[in-house]
């Protein structure tokens, strides 16, 4: 028997069967629905500019593609890592079976990343591209000449062309955002044999709480770039940024209130054992983590922002707190639910454990470099595609003779 299993035993409680002693989905699948619900976020983050005409967050547009897209390319990483043959994974790709799930994933995942993500970001950097591929020197400007493949076009028309192009790709890439992260929801929600899993709000949850996580972390990021540029920020971007984490905040507390609401409610089979489960074995994770720390907390925090009592630099303290809070509380969220939910046992009379390994594949140090990449990946996205870079000398020049011609 193995150390491992000899010490879950000695935390299993009451009538568990056999192949419940384990948990078999470990911190990886924790973390595979939290950073793809940092790639939805971002990306609503980016859509409030296009879509729904918010000009105040228009500083954050750019840095939240690029983030969506660093975040995007690292998710299928604990799936993989998961796997017990990570080569196998592209399986679900080469003999699709369109009645699963994780299948669908994989093409959700390749249509937003190959269609909307790259295109948008294409589109949208275009004429940057061209103008840096003309004045940069050196492995820059070989770069910026292959990402212009031979189309140097800038002028009125061609810009008028790509600013549409990119709003339709934006409104398309908005329900495939929220696709993307509802369908991890959707996966749990299906398990009809979990009380914990099985509801009809689960996708819904997924996808506000990654609305919640998202507009954090763009802030976070935001406020951090800008301070390291030296740079004064923004306030009114910051402070329309953190409103609209506030109204996510309050809607994703009421849609969990209200789940739990229902299950006490209905008094389904297994509920005595749910609730159990929240004040014995979830009650650090789920009530101070979750619920106080990472919900109330910043919910207070951002409401007393908001009462413009309080100069910017208390404010942007209150933000930074809300949204570091937002993001753990996240976190949370997804292991009470995806490590929670296998604490349960199918005989309701019992819970198993989970044993947190340090090393190893399945474990926490894999976990969380998985989690650094992204932002390795965003450190390098922003030096080749700056998304606050000021235009070069010619162009300022340039523009500023045409202002004078107009003049006069």
């Amino acid at each position: 028997m193995s150390e491992l299993l000899w010490q879950a035993l000695q935390q299993v409680q009451g009538y568990v069967y056999p192949n419940e002693i384990e948990v078999n989905w470990s911190i990886l699948i924790v973390f595979y629905p939290y950073i793809t619900g940092l790639v939805a976020g971002a990306f609503i983050v980016a859509s409030l500019e296009r879509v729904f005409k918010v000009e105040a967050v228009k500083p954050t547009y750019r840095l939240a593609l690029l983030t969506a897209l660093a975040f995007l390319l690292a998710a299928p990483l604990p799936l993989v890592a998961h796997l017990g043959h990570p080569e196998r994974a592209l399986e679900i790709m080469f003999t699709p079976h369109l009645s699963s799930a994780m299948a669908g994933f994989g093409f959700v995942y390749a249509w937003y990343l190959l269609i909307v993500l790259l295109l948008e970001i294409g589109y949208d950097y275009r004429k940057d591209v061209v103008k840096w591929a003309r004045t940069k020197r050196g492995l820059k400007g070989f770069l910026y000449r292959l990402l212009t493949m031979g189309d140097y076009d800038i002028s009125k028309e061609a810009l008028k062309k790509d600013e549409k192009l990119v709003g339709i790709i934006t409104v398309i890439g908005l329900p495939s955002a929220a696709f993307l992260h509802g369908y991890v929801g959707f996966i749990f929600g299906s398990v009809k044999a979990n009380p914990w899993w099985s509801s009809p709000l689960m996708p819904i949850i997924f996808l506000f709480s990654a609305m919640v996580s998202g507009i954090a972390l763009v802030l976070l990021i935001y406020m951090a770039s800008t301070k390291l540029r030296g740079k004064k920020l923004d306030m009114k971007c910051t402070d329309t940024l953190a409103g609209y984490l506030l109204y996510t905040y309050v809607l994703d507390l009421s849609l969990e209130f209200m789940e739990i609401a229902h299950l006490v409610y209905v008094q389904e089979e297994g509920i005595d054992a749910i609730l159990t489960l929240i004040n014995d074995r979830l009650f650090l994770s789920f009530i101070v983590i979750q619920i106080f720390l990472g919900t109330i907390v910043p919910i207070f925090l951002l409401v007393m922002a908001k009462t413009g009592l309080f100069r910017a630099t208390i404010r942007k303290i209150f933000y930074i707190f809300a949204a570091l809070l937002a993001m753990i509380g996240v976190l949370a969220m997804r292991w009470n639910v995806v490590i929670g939910g296998q604490m349960l046992s199918k005989s309701f009379r019992g819970f198993s454990t989970y044993i947190l390994p340090i090393f190893g594949i399945e474990g926490l140090l894999t976990a969380v470099a998985i989690f650094i990449l992204p932002f390795v990946l965003l450190f390098i996205f922003v030096k080749v595609l700056p998304p606050w870079e000021e235009p070069p000398i010619w162009e300022s020049t340039e523009h500023q003779a045409v202002e004078g011609n107009g003049e006069g």
